[in-house]
């Protein structure tokens, strides 16, 4: 039997391990060395990838300035997460703001430690990363149409870190990079239309409060249909394999999206349509092993010709 402090214990965990959002940093990371074996450093073995100290480090570097960053997003969100998630804001509460403050810090520091083993450019670009994150959560998020853009950018930047360490600035990646961003940004929008009751309350300048929700849902349209552009390079120009049959079940899921996205009007509808774009953007993920090593080195080749 657990005693009464041992249940607070756990109880405490939990409520980080929520704060935290302990189940999207484990795919954060996945991500990012499916990324290095498959897309970023084709050209070597996976296990050299796999046992390389240096990328372990700065995927770790990765996940745990993730991990402060929705600590300190959740600081800030405190009232407005009370209207729109009340459930999961009291599990959030159960651990002290100043707990979380002491946390935040604390990880930042294991960052910037951490860094100093690879490089003064990993601890810019980390200590950078942070910076951003805390300013994002301070200020940006509540700025019209720039809090969604910064969100999106910060979502694919521990992938640069990554692009930074193996120096592969091919356009094949950066086709890759605008695919995601295009999907993390709708995703953005759906989640301020999910979240437009707490948003009001908060004076979160969001496009569904500024211009209603018939433009937000008009915005998510363009944006999917623009997809089409990295997909076709992706499919047709650079050649990913057999990952073009995720990239072609990418665009039915995101059609199907948007024919729902236009019949939806309550939070349960864009709780929905905000799993569907979670589901595709993690299908990707494990996806990547679909892509032929050699196919893609063949295609960086031809690419560094011109």
């Amino acid at each position: 039997m657990l005693t009464r402090k041992s249940k607070l214990v756990l109880t405490k965990i939990f409520s980080f391990f929520s704060v935290i959002r302990g189940y999207n940093i484990w795919v954060v990371a996945l991500a990012q060395y499916l990324s290095a074996i498959f897309i970023l450093a084709p050209e070597k073995r996976a296990l050299d990838i796999i046992l390389d100290w240096r990328l372990f480090l700065i995927v770790l570097a990765s996940t745990l300035t993730i991990a402060s960053g929705y600590i300190i997003n959740n600081f800030y969100d405190a009232k407005k997460d009370l209207i729109n998630r009340p459930k999961k804001a009291m599990i959030d509460r159960l651990v002290s703001q100043e707990t979380k403050l002491k946390v935040y810090f604390g990880i930042n520091f294991v960052v910037a430690f951490l860094m100093f083993f690879i490089s003064w450019r990993a601890v810019l670009f980390f200590s950078t990363y942070i910076f951003l994150i805390w300013f994002y959560s301070h200020k940006l998020k509540k700025m019209f149409l720039i809090g969604n853009i910064t969100a999106a950018v910060l979502a694919v930047l521990p992938f640069f870190g990554i692009l930074m360490y193996y120096k592969n600035f091919y356009n094949v990646i950066f086709a890759h990079a605008i695919f995601l961003l295009s999907l993390i940004l709708i995703r953005e929008l759906i989640k301020d239309l999910e979240n437009i009751e707490g948003d009001l309350v908060a004076d979160y300048k969001t496009i569904p409060v500024v211009f209603g929700e018939k433009m937000a849902k008009t915005i998510m349209t363009v944006l999917t249909i623009s997809t089409l552009i990295p997909v076709y390079f992706l499919i047709e120009v650079y050649d990913v394999g057999y990952m073009d049959i995720y990239f072609y079940l990418s665009l039915i899921g995101l059609l199907f999206f948007t024919l729902l996205l236009w019949k939806s009007s309550s939070k349960t509808d864009y709780l929905k349509l905000h799993f569907l774009l979670k589901f595709i953007i993690v299908s990707g993920v494990f996806c990547i092993v679909l892509i032929e090593p050699s196919v893609l080195i063949h295609g960086k080749k031809l690419i560094s010709t011109y």
